[in-house]
């Protein structure tokens, strides 16, 4: 299997109120630059079209920008995003300096209740979406609507992760993709039976995305084409992928 990774350019700056799907469906049909927005990186030689079986990535920035889940902040303050941390969370987990951990009413365990000030204009932060599976949904009804293509849709947002360094992108919402495949009752290469094996393919899709949108180069929508055909179903990061409380060893 060959999986392919192909930046969506040319979507230029969201803002609330505007058609998501109508802006990515736009930039997959015409040249980066002139689908009504002004290039946000450097242009593309030309238009990347959706395909059958094409699983379109979409950063939680822009969706949070689209559905008008913008708060405002001081800018001269740099604490002064702290109480919508707090008022984002339905339980403080940690607090270390200026790093609140704590957990959203999605079941999310982020720092900082996902609010984020990078990539919106000075004076804001963005919120998390408020149903991020319902807005993959949404998404992903517009783009089958003007593609007639079956592709599935992952929302992505950088988390960092316990115990390891570093960020990477995971999947927050999800439509028309599984969000974990069980592999349960299955055979390993040597022909053992998989007894616990489930694999978060939305965060694979997810991370695998962010490789070509990268944090500053201003390119919101990757697709990822080649995925196992036999993932796309409904799929629901909240129901799938949030461990429920009675089965975290951790909190």
């Amino acid at each position: 299997m060959t999986i392919s990774l192909i930046p969506v350019e040319g979507i230029g700056e969201v803002q609330p109120g505007d058609d998501l799907a109508g802006l990515i469906f736009a930039a997959t049909r015409s040249p980066a630059g002139t689908a009504g927005r002004p290039p946000a990186s450097t242009p593309n030689s030309g238009s990347v079209e959706l395909a059958e079986g094409d699983v379109v990535v979409v950063t939680q920035k822009v969706v949070s920008k689209a559905e008008g889940r913008l708060v405002k902040v001081d800018p001269a303050d740099p604490r002064s995003h702290k109480v919508h941390v707090e008022a984002e969370a339905v339980r403080i987990i940690r607090r270390r300096g200026d790093l609140i951990m704590t957990e959203t009413r999605h079941g999310f365990v982020c720092a900082n209740s996902g609010v984020d000030l990078s990539n919106v204009d000075s004076g804001w932060a963005a919120l998390l979406p408020v149903d991020p599976d319902r807005s993959a949904r949404r998404i992903r009804d517009g783009l089958v609507a003007r593609s007639s293509k079956n592709v599935g849709v992952v929302i992505s947002d950088t988390f960092g992760r316990a115990w390891r360094r570093g960020v990477t992108d995971v999947a927050i919402g999800c439509a028309g993709v599984a969000a974990v495949v069980d592999l349960r009752g299955t055979r390993d290469a040597l022909g053992r039976e998989l007894t616990v094996t489930e694999v978060c393919v939305a965060d694979e899709i997810a991370g695998a995305a962010e490789l070509v949108m990268g944090k500053s180069t201003g390119i919101p929508v990757a697709i990822v084409r080649g995925v196992n055909p036999s993932w796309f179903r409904d799929g629901s990061v909240r129901k799938e992928i949030v461990r429920p409380h009675q089965e975290d060893l951790f909190r």
